[in-house]
């Protein structure tokens, strides 16, 4: 959660709300379409079930994740971006592009060409 209070810098202010090591994988994933809990752990190889909720907690409350509760049994619980969330989306290819860059430069080959491509081709940092 933002405290408003403190920040004085929009790219702070940005980094609070997408930083750190899953945030940008989250994204990544529900910029596809609504996910369930259950997908989402099984596509971020790695995280916790215990980060996976911080993390959406900490993006629901943020404004950038929809969190939606369906009453049955067994519980049904899916998330999707908000309006908010997916106005991250230019953001978030640009900063892809620039990872290709600076690969290329780094003389290092990208391992995906599209952060959106429906192919599955992922970043093999981030399987």
């Amino acid at each position: 959660m933002i405290n408003k209070s403190k920040l004085t810098c929009p790219v702070e202010s940005t980094l609070k709300v997408i930083g750190g090591r899953w945030k940008v994988l989250i994204l990544r994933e529900l910029f596809q379409g609504v996910k369930r809990f259950g997908e989402l752990h099984r596509a971020l190889n790695g995280i916790t079930q215990k980060m996976l909720t911080q993390q959406l907690r900490e993006m629901e409350a943020d404004g950038i994740v929809h969190r939606e509760v369906y009453l049955q049994v067994p519980p049904k619980v899916e998330y999707s971006l908000t309006t908010l969330g997916e106005s991250l989306k230019p953001l978030v290819e640009e900063m892809h592009k620039w990872g290709i860059n600076h690969l290329n430069e780094q003389n290092q080959e990208p391992l995906t060409q599209s952060l959106t491509d429906n192919s599955k081709i992922r970043c093999s940092l981030h399987r």
